[in-house]
Protein backbone atom coordinates (compact mmCIF):
# COMPACT_ATOMS: atom_id res chain seq x y z
CA UNK A 1 0.00 0.00 0.00
CA UNK A 2 2.83 2.37 0.85
CA UNK A 3 4.55 1.45 -2.41
CA UNK A 4 1.42 2.34 -4.39
CA UNK A 5 1.21 5.74 -2.65
CA UNK A 6 4.84 6.46 -3.45
CA UNK A 7 4.22 5.50 -7.07
CA UNK A 8 1.36 7.98 -7.31
CA UNK A 9 3.54 10.76 -5.89
CA UNK A 10 6.28 10.05 -8.41
CA UNK A 11 3.82 10.04 -11.31
CA UNK A 12 2.56 13.42 -10.27
CA UNK A 13 6.14 14.66 -10.26
CA UNK A 14 6.59 13.55 -13.84
CA UNK A 15 4.85 16.65 -15.04
CA UNK A 16 6.88 19.16 -13.04
CA UNK A 17 9.97 19.44 -15.25
CA UNK A 18 11.83 22.74 -15.10
CA UNK A 19 11.78 24.61 -18.38
CA UNK A 20 15.34 25.18 -19.59
CA UNK A 21 15.79 28.85 -20.34
CA UNK A 22 16.98 29.57 -23.85
CA UNK A 23 19.77 32.08 -23.31
CA UNK A 24 21.59 34.05 -25.92
CA UNK A 25 24.88 32.23 -26.45
CA UNK A 26 27.67 33.01 -28.92
CA UNK A 27 26.82 32.22 -32.53
CA UNK A 28 29.47 29.49 -32.63
CA UNK A 29 27.68 27.73 -29.77
CA UNK A 30 24.21 27.33 -31.24
CA UNK A 31 24.36 23.68 -30.25
CA UNK A 32 23.64 24.40 -26.59
CA UNK A 33 20.54 26.38 -27.48
CA UNK A 34 19.31 23.63 -29.79
CA UNK A 35 19.86 20.94 -27.13
CA UNK A 36 17.89 22.86 -24.51
CA UNK A 37 15.11 23.84 -26.87
CA UNK A 38 14.68 20.33 -28.24
CA UNK A 39 14.73 18.81 -24.74
CA UNK A 40 11.87 21.11 -23.70
CA UNK A 41 9.93 20.16 -26.85
CA UNK A 42 10.43 16.43 -26.31
CA UNK A 43 9.37 16.64 -22.66
CA UNK A 44 6.18 18.51 -23.58
CA UNK A 45 5.46 16.04 -26.35
CA UNK A 46 5.76 12.99 -24.08
CA UNK A 47 3.54 14.59 -21.45
CA UNK A 48 0.82 15.32 -24.02
CA UNK A 49 0.93 12.12 -26.08
CA UNK A 50 2.26 9.21 -24.00
CA UNK A 51 0.44 7.12 -21.40
CA UNK A 52 1.30 8.30 -17.90
CA UNK A 53 3.34 5.13 -17.20
CA UNK A 54 5.43 5.78 -20.32
CA UNK A 55 6.29 9.42 -19.63
CA UNK A 56 10.01 9.72 -18.74
CA UNK A 57 10.71 11.10 -15.29
CA UNK A 58 14.23 12.08 -16.39
CA UNK A 59 15.92 12.91 -19.71
CA UNK A 60 19.45 14.08 -20.34
CA UNK A 61 21.37 14.88 -23.51
CA UNK A 62 25.14 14.56 -23.80
CA UNK A 63 27.17 15.70 -26.78
CA UNK A 64 30.92 15.08 -27.02
CA UNK A 65 32.38 17.23 -29.79
CA UNK A 66 35.92 16.08 -30.54
CA UNK A 67 38.52 17.62 -32.81
CA UNK A 68 41.53 15.36 -33.18
CA UNK A 69 44.96 15.53 -34.76
CA UNK A 70 46.84 12.24 -35.14
CA UNK A 71 50.25 11.64 -36.68
CA UNK A 72 52.20 8.38 -36.73
CA UNK A 73 55.58 7.42 -38.16
CA UNK A 74 57.24 4.02 -38.32
CA UNK A 75 60.98 3.41 -38.79
CA UNK A 76 61.54 6.89 -40.19
CA UNK A 77 58.55 7.06 -42.54
CA UNK A 78 55.18 8.72 -42.16
CA UNK A 79 52.35 6.16 -41.81
CA UNK A 80 49.42 8.51 -41.46
CA UNK A 81 48.57 12.09 -40.66
CA UNK A 82 45.00 13.20 -40.31
CA UNK A 83 42.54 15.46 -38.60
CA UNK A 84 39.01 14.49 -37.60
CA UNK A 85 35.95 16.24 -36.22
CA UNK A 86 32.81 14.61 -34.86
CA UNK A 87 29.89 15.16 -32.51
CA UNK A 88 28.46 12.16 -30.71
CA UNK A 89 25.01 12.54 -29.17
CA UNK A 90 24.00 10.28 -26.27
CA UNK A 91 20.50 10.57 -24.81
CA UNK A 92 19.48 9.07 -21.48
CA UNK A 93 15.77 8.43 -20.99
CA UNK A 94 14.58 7.01 -17.68
CA UNK A 95 11.05 5.68 -17.21
CA UNK A 96 9.53 4.86 -13.81
CA UNK A 97 10.87 6.93 -10.92
CA UNK A 98 14.10 7.59 -9.03
CA UNK A 99 13.36 4.59 -6.83
CA UNK A 100 12.95 2.01 -9.63
CA UNK A 101 13.43 2.60 -13.34
CA UNK A 102 14.45 0.97 -16.62
CA UNK A 103 18.15 1.03 -15.67
CA UNK A 104 17.56 -1.39 -12.78
CA UNK A 105 19.65 -4.54 -13.08
CA UNK A 106 18.02 -7.57 -14.68
CA UNK A 107 19.29 -10.50 -12.67
CA UNK A 108 20.30 -13.73 -14.39
CA UNK A 109 19.71 -12.33 -17.85
CA UNK A 110 22.00 -11.00 -20.54
CA UNK A 111 19.79 -8.00 -21.33
CA UNK A 112 21.56 -4.69 -20.87
CA UNK A 113 20.09 -1.21 -21.08
CA UNK A 114 20.57 -0.24 -24.71
CA UNK A 115 22.29 3.05 -25.43
CA UNK A 116 21.38 4.77 -28.68
CA UNK A 117 24.17 7.19 -29.56
CA UNK A 118 24.32 8.98 -32.89
CA UNK A 119 26.61 11.24 -34.88
CA UNK A 120 25.29 14.78 -35.07
CA UNK A 121 26.19 17.06 -37.99
CA UNK A 122 29.37 18.99 -37.27
CA UNK A 123 27.82 21.98 -38.99
CA UNK A 124 25.38 24.04 -36.92
CA UNK A 125 22.45 23.07 -39.13
CA UNK A 126 19.53 23.36 -36.71
CA UNK A 127 17.07 21.35 -38.76
CA UNK A 128 19.44 18.41 -39.21
CA UNK A 129 20.50 18.44 -35.55
CA UNK A 130 16.91 18.61 -34.33
CA UNK A 131 15.90 15.76 -36.62
CA UNK A 132 18.60 13.52 -35.15
CA UNK A 133 17.83 14.46 -31.55
CA UNK A 134 14.11 13.89 -32.04
CA UNK A 135 14.56 10.48 -33.65
CA UNK A 136 17.09 9.19 -31.12
CA UNK A 137 15.03 10.42 -28.16
CA UNK A 138 11.95 8.68 -29.53
CA UNK A 139 13.88 5.42 -29.91
CA UNK A 140 15.39 5.77 -26.42
CA UNK A 141 11.93 6.27 -24.89
CA UNK A 142 10.54 3.17 -26.60
CA UNK A 143 13.53 1.11 -25.45
CA UNK A 144 13.12 2.48 -21.92
CA UNK A 145 9.45 1.52 -21.74
CA UNK A 146 10.18 -1.97 -23.08
CA UNK A 147 13.01 -2.57 -20.63
CA UNK A 148 11.06 -1.21 -17.65
CA UNK A 149 8.43 -3.87 -18.24
CA UNK A 150 11.21 -6.50 -18.13
CA UNK A 151 12.53 -4.96 -14.91
CA UNK A 152 9.16 -5.23 -13.18
CA UNK A 153 8.77 -8.84 -14.31
CA UNK A 154 12.29 -9.70 -13.23
CA UNK A 155 11.80 -8.20 -9.77
CA UNK A 156 8.57 -10.13 -9.32
CA UNK A 157 10.17 -13.57 -9.78
CA UNK A 158 13.57 -13.08 -8.12
CA UNK A 159 14.66 -13.09 -4.49
CA UNK A 160 14.99 -9.80 -2.67
CA UNK A 161 18.11 -7.90 -3.68
CA UNK A 162 21.05 -7.50 -1.32
CA UNK A 163 21.19 -3.74 -1.94
CA UNK A 164 17.78 -2.07 -2.12
CA UNK A 165 19.02 1.46 -2.81
CA UNK A 166 17.19 3.65 -5.32
CA UNK A 167 18.13 3.39 -8.99
CA UNK A 168 19.06 7.05 -9.45
CA UNK A 169 19.79 10.07 -7.28
CA UNK A 170 18.09 13.44 -7.89
CA UNK A 171 20.52 16.27 -8.53
CA UNK A 172 20.18 20.02 -8.06
CA UNK A 173 20.35 21.98 -11.29
CA UNK A 174 23.91 23.03 -12.16
CA UNK A 175 24.84 25.87 -14.54
CA UNK A 176 28.35 26.05 -15.94
CA UNK A 177 29.56 27.48 -19.23
CA UNK A 178 33.02 27.69 -20.79
CA UNK A 179 33.45 29.46 -24.11
CA UNK A 180 34.71 27.24 -26.95
CA UNK A 181 38.48 27.15 -27.30
CA UNK A 182 39.91 29.19 -30.14
CA UNK A 183 42.68 28.16 -32.53
CA UNK A 184 45.17 30.18 -30.46
CA UNK A 185 44.53 27.85 -27.51
CA UNK A 186 45.10 24.66 -29.48
CA UNK A 187 47.89 25.33 -31.95
CA UNK A 188 49.06 22.20 -33.71
CA UNK A 189 51.48 22.36 -36.65
CA UNK A 190 50.98 19.01 -38.32
CA UNK A 191 53.80 19.43 -40.82
CA UNK A 192 56.29 20.11 -38.04
CA UNK A 193 55.16 17.03 -36.15
CA UNK A 194 55.35 14.83 -39.22
CA UNK A 195 59.04 15.67 -39.51
CA UNK A 196 59.66 15.25 -35.79
CA UNK A 197 58.05 11.82 -35.64
CA UNK A 198 59.95 10.59 -38.69
CA UNK A 199 63.14 11.67 -36.96
CA UNK A 200 62.20 10.00 -33.65
CA UNK A 201 61.20 6.68 -35.21
CA UNK A 202 64.25 6.59 -37.50
CA UNK A 203 66.39 5.89 -34.41
CA UNK A 204 64.93 2.38 -34.32
CA UNK A 205 66.20 1.64 -37.85
CA UNK A 206 69.73 1.47 -36.46
CA UNK A 207 69.08 -1.93 -34.83
CA UNK A 208 68.77 -5.08 -36.92
CA UNK A 209 66.80 -6.73 -34.09
CA UNK A 210 63.92 -4.24 -34.10
CA UNK A 211 61.12 -5.16 -36.51
CA UNK A 212 58.72 -2.40 -35.47
CA UNK A 213 59.60 1.05 -34.16
CA UNK A 214 57.12 3.88 -33.97
CA UNK A 215 56.44 7.41 -32.83
CA UNK A 216 53.00 8.98 -32.66
CA UNK A 217 51.28 12.03 -31.31
CA UNK A 218 47.60 12.54 -30.62
CA UNK A 219 45.83 15.74 -29.68
CA UNK A 220 42.16 15.66 -28.71
CA UNK A 221 40.19 18.83 -28.04
CA UNK A 222 36.89 17.74 -26.52
CA UNK A 223 33.94 20.03 -25.89
CA UNK A 224 31.33 18.39 -23.67
CA UNK A 225 27.70 19.49 -23.50
CA UNK A 226 25.20 18.22 -20.95
CA UNK A 227 21.59 19.29 -20.41
CA UNK A 228 18.94 17.54 -18.35
CA UNK A 229 15.26 17.74 -17.45
CA UNK A 230 16.36 18.70 -13.92
CA UNK A 231 17.60 22.01 -15.31
CA UNK A 232 21.33 21.32 -15.54
CA UNK A 233 23.23 23.07 -18.36
CA UNK A 234 26.96 22.45 -18.74
CA UNK A 235 29.49 23.22 -21.46
CA UNK A 236 33.16 22.50 -20.73
CA UNK A 237 36.41 21.89 -22.60
CA UNK A 238 39.13 19.25 -22.25
CA UNK A 239 42.48 18.97 -24.02
CA UNK A 240 44.57 15.79 -24.12
CA UNK A 241 47.94 15.61 -25.86
CA UNK A 242 50.06 12.46 -25.77
CA UNK A 243 53.38 11.68 -27.42
CA UNK A 244 54.53 8.07 -27.61
CA UNK A 245 57.59 6.24 -28.91
CA UNK A 246 58.26 2.53 -28.81
CA UNK A 247 59.73 -0.48 -30.51
CA UNK A 248 59.54 -4.26 -30.50
CA UNK A 249 61.85 -7.22 -30.96
CA UNK A 250 61.15 -10.93 -31.27
CA UNK A 251 63.20 -13.46 -29.31
CA UNK A 252 64.32 -16.75 -30.81
CA UNK A 253 61.57 -18.60 -28.90
CA UNK A 254 58.88 -16.42 -30.54
CA UNK A 255 58.27 -14.07 -27.61
CA UNK A 256 57.46 -10.52 -28.73
CA UNK A 257 59.05 -7.91 -26.49
CA UNK A 258 57.87 -4.28 -26.61
CA UNK A 259 59.22 -1.25 -24.78
CA UNK A 260 57.81 2.26 -24.96
CA UNK A 261 57.89 5.72 -23.46
CA UNK A 262 55.07 8.25 -23.35
CA UNK A 263 54.55 11.87 -22.36
CA UNK A 264 51.34 13.79 -21.60
CA UNK A 265 50.79 17.54 -21.74
CA UNK A 266 48.02 20.12 -21.95
CA UNK A 267 49.81 22.12 -24.67
CA UNK A 268 52.36 21.01 -27.27
CA UNK A 269 54.85 23.52 -25.86
CA UNK A 270 54.99 21.41 -22.68
CA UNK A 271 56.12 18.27 -24.49
CA UNK A 272 59.83 17.31 -24.16
CA UNK A 273 62.48 18.74 -26.50
CA UNK A 274 63.65 16.66 -29.47
CA UNK A 275 66.95 15.73 -27.83
CA UNK A 276 65.16 14.13 -24.86
CA UNK A 277 62.87 12.07 -27.09
CA UNK A 278 65.81 10.94 -29.24
CA UNK A 279 67.76 9.98 -26.12
CA UNK A 280 64.83 7.86 -24.88
CA UNK A 281 64.57 6.17 -28.30
CA UNK A 282 68.27 5.25 -28.11
CA UNK A 283 67.78 3.89 -24.58
CA UNK A 284 64.85 1.74 -25.73
CA UNK A 285 66.94 0.41 -28.63
CA UNK A 286 69.79 -0.65 -26.34
CA UNK A 287 67.42 -2.15 -23.76
CA UNK A 288 65.58 -4.23 -26.37
CA UNK A 289 68.83 -5.75 -27.57
CA UNK A 290 69.57 -6.82 -24.01
CA UNK A 291 65.98 -7.97 -23.43
CA UNK A 292 65.96 -10.23 -26.49
CA UNK A 293 68.72 -12.37 -24.97
CA UNK A 294 67.49 -12.19 -21.37
CA UNK A 295 66.49 -15.41 -19.54
CA UNK A 296 62.82 -16.36 -19.29
CA UNK A 297 61.35 -16.48 -15.79
CA UNK A 298 59.77 -19.49 -14.13
CA UNK A 299 56.77 -19.37 -11.81
CA UNK A 300 57.76 -17.67 -8.57
CA UNK A 301 56.37 -16.59 -5.21
CA UNK A 302 58.38 -14.28 -2.99
CA UNK A 303 59.34 -10.65 -2.22
CA UNK A 304 59.55 -7.88 -4.79
CA UNK A 305 59.95 -4.18 -5.42
CA UNK A 306 57.55 -2.17 -7.58
CA UNK A 307 58.81 1.06 -9.09
CA UNK A 308 56.55 4.10 -8.56
CA UNK A 309 55.20 3.75 -12.13
CA UNK A 310 54.54 0.02 -11.71
CA UNK A 311 52.87 0.46 -8.32
CA UNK A 312 50.56 3.09 -9.86
CA UNK A 313 49.20 0.52 -12.31
CA UNK A 314 49.12 -2.03 -9.48
CA UNK A 315 46.85 0.25 -7.41
CA UNK A 316 44.72 1.23 -10.40
CA UNK A 317 43.95 -2.37 -11.31
CA UNK A 318 43.81 -4.01 -7.90
CA UNK A 319 42.35 -1.26 -5.74
CA UNK A 320 40.80 1.41 -7.98
CA UNK A 321 38.30 -0.79 -9.80
CA UNK A 322 37.14 -2.32 -6.52
CA UNK A 323 36.11 1.04 -5.05
CA UNK A 324 33.97 2.04 -8.05
CA UNK A 325 30.68 2.13 -6.19
CA UNK A 326 28.22 1.43 -8.99
CA UNK A 327 29.55 -2.06 -9.70
CA UNK A 328 28.75 -2.98 -6.07
CA UNK A 329 25.05 -2.82 -6.96
CA UNK A 330 25.52 -5.82 -9.21
CA UNK A 331 24.59 -9.14 -7.61
CA UNK A 332 27.30 -10.76 -9.72
CA UNK A 333 30.11 -8.53 -8.44
CA UNK A 334 32.58 -9.78 -5.84
CA UNK A 335 32.04 -6.57 -3.80
CA UNK A 336 35.49 -6.89 -2.23
CA UNK A 337 35.29 -3.74 -0.12
CA UNK A 338 31.55 -3.05 0.15
CA UNK A 339 31.26 -4.04 3.84
CA UNK A 340 34.76 -2.93 4.86
CA UNK A 341 34.37 0.82 5.43
CA UNK A 342 35.97 1.71 8.74
CA UNK A 343 38.30 -1.29 8.53
CA UNK A 344 42.01 -1.45 7.76
CA UNK A 345 42.53 -2.49 4.13
CA UNK A 346 46.07 -1.10 3.62
CA UNK A 347 49.09 -0.47 5.87
CA UNK A 348 48.62 2.53 8.18
CA UNK A 349 51.35 4.50 6.39
CA UNK A 350 49.30 4.68 3.17
CA UNK A 351 46.43 7.01 2.26
CA UNK A 352 44.58 7.02 -1.06
CA UNK A 353 42.34 9.61 -2.67
CA UNK A 354 40.85 10.36 -6.06
CA UNK A 355 40.82 13.95 -7.31
CA UNK A 356 39.41 15.00 -10.72
CA UNK A 357 39.64 18.69 -9.82
CA UNK A 358 43.40 18.99 -10.48
CA UNK A 359 45.22 18.95 -13.82
CA UNK A 360 48.66 18.98 -12.18
CA UNK A 361 50.27 17.17 -9.29
CA UNK A 362 53.48 18.63 -7.89
CA UNK A 363 53.84 20.62 -11.10
CA UNK A 364 53.37 17.71 -13.51
CA UNK A 365 50.36 17.67 -15.84
CA UNK A 366 47.91 14.77 -15.46
CA UNK A 367 44.89 13.81 -17.50
CA UNK A 368 42.13 12.48 -15.23
CA UNK A 369 40.77 15.98 -14.62
CA UNK A 370 37.35 17.49 -15.33
CA UNK A 371 35.05 20.12 -13.85
CA UNK A 372 31.79 18.17 -14.17
CA UNK A 373 31.29 14.47 -14.79
CA UNK A 374 29.11 12.93 -17.50
CA UNK A 375 26.02 13.01 -15.27
CA UNK A 376 26.18 16.76 -14.61
CA UNK A 377 27.73 16.45 -11.14
CA UNK A 378 30.71 18.55 -10.07
CA UNK A 379 33.87 16.48 -9.70
CA UNK A 380 35.00 16.14 -6.10
CA UNK A 381 38.11 15.01 -4.27
CA UNK A 382 37.25 11.70 -2.56
CA UNK A 383 39.23 10.25 0.35
CA UNK A 384 39.18 6.50 -0.17
CA UNK A 385 41.70 5.33 2.42
CA UNK A 386 43.05 7.37 5.34
CA UNK A 387 46.02 5.91 7.23
CA UNK A 388 45.08 2.45 5.99
CA UNK A 389 41.35 2.73 6.89
CA UNK A 390 38.74 2.48 4.12
CA UNK A 391 36.59 5.62 4.11
CA UNK A 392 34.49 5.61 0.96
CA UNK A 393 33.89 4.82 -2.69
CA UNK A 394 33.74 6.50 -6.09
CA UNK A 395 30.10 7.31 -6.69
CA UNK A 396 28.01 8.07 -9.74
CA UNK A 397 24.33 8.96 -9.46
CA UNK A 398 23.57 5.28 -8.90
CA UNK A 399 23.62 4.97 -5.09
CA UNK A 400 24.75 2.02 -3.01
CA UNK A 401 23.84 1.15 0.55
CA UNK A 402 25.35 3.76 2.88
CA UNK A 403 26.42 6.06 0.01
CA UNK A 404 23.29 7.71 -1.37
CA UNK A 405 24.76 10.58 -3.43
CA UNK A 406 27.24 11.07 -6.24
CA UNK A 407 30.70 12.52 -5.67
CA UNK A 408 31.18 13.38 -9.32
CA UNK A 409 32.68 10.16 -10.71
CA UNK A 410 30.01 9.16 -13.24
CA UNK A 411 32.09 8.90 -16.41
CA UNK A 412 31.75 7.46 -19.89
CA UNK A 413 33.27 7.42 -23.33
CA UNK A 414 31.23 9.04 -26.07
CA UNK A 415 28.04 7.10 -26.79
CA UNK A 416 28.00 4.98 -23.60
CA UNK A 417 26.14 5.20 -20.30
CA UNK A 418 28.13 6.68 -17.39
CA UNK A 419 29.19 4.47 -14.50
CA UNK A 420 31.37 5.13 -11.44
CA UNK A 421 34.94 5.35 -12.73
CA UNK A 422 38.40 6.44 -11.60
CA UNK A 423 39.96 9.85 -12.32
CA UNK A 424 43.29 10.94 -10.75
CA UNK A 425 44.31 8.20 -8.30
CA UNK A 426 46.88 9.45 -5.78
CA UNK A 427 48.63 7.29 -3.19
CA UNK A 428 50.53 9.12 -0.47
CA UNK A 429 52.59 7.73 2.38
CA UNK A 430 53.90 8.95 5.72
CA UNK A 431 56.75 6.43 5.70
CA UNK A 432 59.16 7.79 3.09
CA UNK A 433 62.05 5.40 2.59
CA UNK A 434 64.82 5.76 0.01
CA UNK A 435 65.27 3.26 -2.80
CA UNK A 436 68.36 1.93 -1.00
CA UNK A 437 66.25 1.39 2.14
CA UNK A 438 63.69 -0.58 0.13
CA UNK A 439 66.38 -2.63 -1.58
CA UNK A 440 67.83 -3.51 1.81
CA UNK A 441 64.35 -4.50 3.04
CA UNK A 442 64.04 -6.76 -0.01
CA UNK A 443 67.41 -8.43 0.62
CA UNK A 444 66.57 -8.93 4.31
CA UNK A 445 63.26 -10.54 3.39
CA UNK A 446 64.95 -12.80 0.83
CA UNK A 447 67.29 -14.09 3.52
CA UNK A 448 64.37 -14.51 5.90
CA UNK A 449 62.53 -16.61 3.28
CA UNK A 450 65.74 -18.45 2.24
CA UNK A 451 65.40 -17.29 -1.36
CA UNK A 452 68.24 -16.54 -3.74
CA UNK A 453 66.51 -13.63 -5.46
CA UNK A 454 63.38 -11.52 -5.71
CA UNK A 455 62.09 -9.26 -8.48
CA UNK A 456 62.09 -5.57 -9.29
CA UNK A 457 59.29 -4.40 -11.60
CA UNK A 458 60.46 -1.24 -13.37
CA UNK A 459 57.83 -0.57 -16.05
CA UNK A 460 54.51 -2.03 -17.15
CA UNK A 461 52.31 -1.84 -20.23
CA UNK A 462 49.00 -2.17 -18.36
CA UNK A 463 46.87 -4.88 -16.87
CA UNK A 464 43.38 -6.12 -16.13
CA UNK A 465 41.35 -7.32 -13.19
CA UNK A 466 38.32 -9.52 -12.59
CA UNK A 467 35.80 -8.45 -9.96
CA UNK A 468 32.87 -10.82 -10.64
CA UNK A 469 31.72 -13.77 -8.56
CA UNK A 470 31.73 -16.26 -11.41
CA UNK A 471 35.52 -16.31 -11.68
CA UNK A 472 38.42 -15.86 -9.26
CA UNK A 473 38.73 -12.25 -8.05
CA UNK A 474 42.18 -11.95 -9.55
CA UNK A 475 44.39 -9.43 -11.32
CA UNK A 476 47.09 -9.57 -13.97
CA UNK A 477 49.59 -6.75 -14.40
CA UNK A 478 51.80 -6.94 -17.50
CA UNK A 479 55.38 -5.74 -16.92
CA UNK A 480 57.82 -5.17 -19.77
CA UNK A 481 61.00 -4.38 -17.82
CA UNK A 482 61.75 -6.66 -14.86
CA UNK A 483 64.97 -7.52 -13.00
CA UNK A 484 66.05 -10.23 -10.61
CA UNK A 485 67.50 -8.72 -7.45
CA UNK A 486 69.89 -11.09 -5.65
CA UNK A 487 70.11 -11.48 -1.90
CA UNK A 488 73.92 -11.60 -1.99
CA UNK A 489 74.21 -8.21 -3.69
CA UNK A 490 75.08 -9.41 -7.20
CA UNK A 491 74.10 -6.95 -9.99
CA UNK A 492 70.44 -7.00 -11.02
CA UNK A 493 69.64 -9.30 -13.94
CA UNK A 494 67.18 -8.36 -16.69
CA UNK A 495 64.58 -11.09 -17.35
CA UNK A 496 61.59 -11.51 -19.68
CA UNK A 497 58.27 -13.30 -19.95
CA UNK A 498 56.77 -12.03 -16.68
CA UNK A 499 53.13 -11.61 -15.64
CA UNK A 500 52.40 -10.35 -12.11
CA UNK A 501 49.27 -12.13 -10.83
CA UNK A 502 47.35 -12.56 -7.60
CA UNK A 503 44.27 -11.72 -5.58
CA UNK A 504 43.69 -8.28 -4.05
CA UNK A 505 43.28 -8.84 -0.32
CA UNK A 506 46.24 -11.21 -0.15
CA UNK A 507 48.42 -8.76 -2.08
CA UNK A 508 47.51 -5.71 0.01
CA UNK A 509 48.36 -7.56 3.21
CA UNK A 510 51.93 -8.05 1.95
CA UNK A 511 52.85 -4.38 1.40
CA UNK A 512 55.77 -3.80 3.74
CA UNK A 513 57.11 -0.32 3.00
CA UNK A 514 56.86 2.62 0.58
CA UNK A 515 59.31 5.08 -0.93
CA UNK A 516 59.71 8.83 -0.91
CA UNK A 517 59.50 9.61 -4.64
CA UNK A 518 56.37 9.62 -6.79
CA UNK A 519 55.90 7.95 -10.17
CA UNK A 520 53.25 8.75 -12.76
CA UNK A 521 51.21 6.46 -14.98
CA UNK A 522 49.02 8.42 -17.40
CA UNK A 523 46.75 6.78 -19.93
CA UNK A 524 43.32 5.36 -20.75
CA UNK A 525 41.26 2.95 -18.67
CA UNK A 526 38.76 0.67 -20.36
CA UNK A 527 35.74 -0.72 -18.51
CA UNK A 528 31.94 -0.92 -18.77
CA UNK A 529 31.49 2.66 -19.92
CA UNK A 530 34.35 2.64 -22.43
CA UNK A 531 37.77 4.28 -22.31
CA UNK A 532 38.27 7.29 -20.04
CA UNK A 533 41.39 9.31 -19.21
CA UNK A 534 43.05 8.43 -15.91
CA UNK A 535 46.27 9.09 -14.00
CA UNK A 536 47.95 7.17 -11.18
CA UNK A 537 50.50 8.75 -8.84
CA UNK A 538 52.21 6.36 -6.45
CA UNK A 539 55.42 5.78 -4.45
CA UNK A 540 57.75 2.80 -4.82
CA UNK A 541 56.58 -0.28 -2.90
CA UNK A 542 58.28 -3.18 -1.15
CA UNK A 543 55.98 -6.24 -1.11
CA UNK A 544 56.83 -9.29 0.98
CA UNK A 545 55.03 -11.78 -1.24
CA UNK A 546 54.07 -11.58 -4.90
CA UNK A 547 53.36 -14.24 -7.50
CA UNK A 548 54.49 -14.31 -11.09
CA UNK A 549 53.72 -16.61 -13.99
CA UNK A 550 55.03 -16.96 -17.51
CA UNK A 551 53.34 -14.64 -19.98
CA UNK A 552 51.73 -15.94 -23.14
CA UNK A 553 53.93 -15.84 -26.22
CA UNK A 554 53.67 -16.16 -29.96
CA UNK A 555 54.48 -19.53 -31.47
CA UNK A 556 55.67 -18.02 -34.75
CA UNK A 557 59.35 -18.17 -35.61
CA UNK A 558 61.37 -14.95 -35.94
CA UNK A 559 61.82 -13.73 -39.55
CA UNK A 560 64.00 -16.06 -41.64
CA UNK A 561 65.47 -13.26 -43.70
CA UNK A 562 67.45 -10.28 -42.38
CA UNK A 563 65.78 -6.88 -42.22
CA UNK A 564 66.21 -4.96 -45.50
Amino acid sequence: MVKDTKSIIYRMALFVFPILQIQSLPAQDKLMNVLKDELNREIAGFQQNADSSEVPYFISYRVDETKSETVRATLGSLVYSRASHNRIFTPMVRVGNYETDNYHQLRETNTGNRTEPAYLPVEDSEDAIRQCIWWMTDQAQKNAVDRFEKVKSNMAVKVQEEDRSADYTPQNAMKYYEAPLTESHIRFNRKDWEEKLKQYSAVFKQSNDIFDGWANISMQVVRKYYVSSEGTEIAQNMVYISLNIGAMVKADDGMELPLHKSWFALTTSRLPPDREVMREAATITAKLKELKNAPVVEAFSGPALLSPEASGVFFHEIFGHRVEGQRMRQETDGQTFKKKTGEAVLPDFLSVYMDPTIDRYKGREINGYYKYDDEGVEGQKVTLVENGILKGFLMSRVPVEGFPVSNGHGRAASGLNPTARQSNLIIECTQKKTENDLRQALRDELKQQSKEYGYYFVSVTGGFTQTGRYSPNAFNVTPNEVYRVYADGRPDELVRGVDLVGTPLAMFSQIGAAGADDGYFIGLCGAESGSVQVSCISPMLFVRQIEIQKKVKSQSLPPLLPKP
